[in-house]
């Protein structure tokens, strides 16, 4: 039987094994940044500005195995903050463990604490493997995206 994460706020250590994971989070998405954005999201990560994103990791056995970043955020239909969970990773090793449940209900939770009402979050329609949790951890939303060309 596998032991379970701890789930955590990130740290200033976990610098070089969080950009290792969130790295490899976005070349999944096919997409890189420039090594200044690894610097000024981690800041950000850590700062204390309540409009800027949060972060929290997993951590099994001394090592980082997954990340979430989710940010609270007006919403001109209610009059809560609502919270958006950008980013969930788990490493490959991690997936179907209970990394990723146990990273989205630390979120929940955090929106629960901060009376935030809703949580949402978006995936590729591909990604076959996440939607299997997230189909019986959510909702799917009738929504489509759109975005600037």
């Amino acid at each position: 039987m596998s032991k379970s994460p701890s789930i955590r706020p990130l740290r200033s250590d976990d610098r070089d094994q969080w950009a290792e994971m969130w790295r490899d989070y976005l070349a999944f998405y096919e997409t890189e940044v420039p090594d200044s954005t690894y610097e000024s999201t981690f800041a950000r990560l850590l700062g204390d500005d309540p409009n800027d994103f949060s972060c929290f990791v997993a951590e099994l056995d001394g090592r980082l195995v997954g990340l979430t970043h989710f940010l609270f955020h007006r919403h001109a239909w209610k009059e809560e903050h609502v919270c958006y969970l950008q980013d969930l990773f788990a490493k490959p090793e991690e997936r179907g463990t209970g990394v990723g449940r146990a990273l989205i209900q630390a979120v929940y939770d955090e929106a629960d604490r901060q009376k935030a009402p809703s949580v949402y979050w978006l995936t590729q329609e591909n990604n076959h493997t996440a939607r299997k949790l997230y189909d019986r951890i959510g909702k799917l939303s009738p929504f489509l995206k759109y975005q600037r060309t």
